[in-house]
């Protein structure tokens, strides 16, 4: 027993984990006698891992990372439609159906994608479209938001028959289209038409920019005018991606926007209140430190 509310965030590796300081930092600003801490835990222990905590009274819910979120909805008992039909969790926590000691499993980021959008999303649009850069399991919270916004999709990734499968999955209804990555890349000519009243996104779904990774390849040539450009990584914060938007005139946002939406979420339904989002501006800070 912990002696108070606790939750966790888990995976492997997880040392690098933005998580307990975003959730420390709400729990200091609310005063919530609470901790929210790393716990390690390496693919196929997720098991031994919910049978610890769901004995504890004090555990509030647990945060879901890589490579575990496939298997934490499977050990749940009751799974929220988002997170069955992204096929994932990155959030579960206790008392998810008629008992308390039954887990519920939701996936948080697919909301947290959206919320530095919801203002462009409240208007109305004769025409969306969103171009999304890699097919790995960003992209699945992500294709899953888009669609139930009404996007048309373009899904690039390296293999092209594997971003054709995930449309099918996931957004089977629209005419969405599967591309290799390398095709934005190279310039295009491609006369844009006026796109007043359209709402167009080009969103790095991909590690590629992260450091140690390879840079991601974009010719600005395909962006339409007015574009926004929505980067989820997260380290370095300011990629080289969004730097190249920049210069070309785009607007941009960058990977805290996801982090911080996703985890005020999960926030909520830890610890019974909203998380206290007025200090955003401060937590950037201490998230850039």
């Amino acid at each position: 027993m912990s002696g108070k509310p606790f939750a966790h965030v888990i995976g492997d590796p997880i040392a690098q984990s933005k998580s307990p300081l975003i959730h420390g930092f709400w729990l200091e600003k609310l005063g919530i006698d609470a901790l929210y801490t790393v716990q390690r835990v390496p693919e196929g222990g997720l098991g031994a891992y919910i049978d610890r905590v769901s004995q504890d009274p004090d555990w509030r819910g647990t945060n879901v990372t890589m490579p575990l979120k496939h298997e934490a909805l499977e050990r749940a008992d009751v799974a929220h439609s988002t997170a069955r039909r992204i096929g994932a969790s990155n959030t579960l926590v206790p008392g998810g159906a008629s008992t308390s000691a039954q887990i519920g499993a939701f996936n948080t980021d697919a909301e947290g994608f959206l919320e530095p959008l919801r203002e462009e999303l409240s208007k109305k649009h004769y025409f969306r479209m969103a171009r999304i850069l890699g097919t790995g399991g960003a992209a699945r919270a992500i294709i899953t938001a888009l669609c139930d916004k009404g996007f048309t999709l373009v899904l690039a990734g390296r293999n092209p028959d594997k971003a054709r499968a995930m449309l099918d999955e996931l957004a089977p209804e629209g005419d969405h289209h599967a591309i290799a990555l390398g095709h934005f890349a190279q310039p295009t000519n491609f006369d844009f038409d006026d796109r007043e009243g359209c709402l167009d996104l080009i969103v790095n779904a991909s590690p590629l920019g992260m450091h140690g990774q390879p840079p991601l390849v974009f010719d600005w040539s395909h962006a339409p005018p007015g574009s926004i450009v929505y980067d989820i990584v997260t380290s370095p914060l300011d990629t080289g991606f969004l730097e190249s938007a920049r210069a070309a005139g785009f607007t941009t946002l960058d990977g805290l926007n996801m982090l911080i939406g996703q985890a005020a979420a999960a926030f909520e339904k830890f610890f019974g209140q909203p998380a206290p989002r007025e200090h955003d501006a401060e937590l950037r800070e201490r998230l850039r430190a």
